[in-house]
């Protein structure tokens, strides 16, 4: 029984570390080809989640809220630089 109850737990515990590979720790999927914040240049995570913001059908990860602002003045320039990080 303690055996058959070992080896469930590695189980579980192995299904989670799976599924955390999947999203970084700070709410980014894997995917997403870039590390830091493309209007502060930050890592993304120092700031708590980071924040998602989509622009004409591309997703862009910034490091806080208050990147949002300045995304929002010119998000053509901010999608510019994800798009080019996903060509490498």
């Amino acid at each position: 029984m303690k055996l058959t109850l070992a080896l469930l737990s590695s189980l579980l515990f192995g299904a989670g570390l799976v599924k955390a590979d999947e999203k970084h720790d700070h709410g980014v999927p894997a995917t997403y080809p870039l590390k830091k914040c493309v209007v502060s240049d930050e890592d993304l995570g120092t700031m708590g989640k980071a924040v998602k913001v989509t622009h004409e059908g591309t997703d862009v990860y910034l490091c806080c809220k208050s990147c949002t602002k300045d995304f929002n003045k010119e998000p053509a320039k901010f999608v510019a630089k994800v798009k080019a990080a996903e060509k490498k």
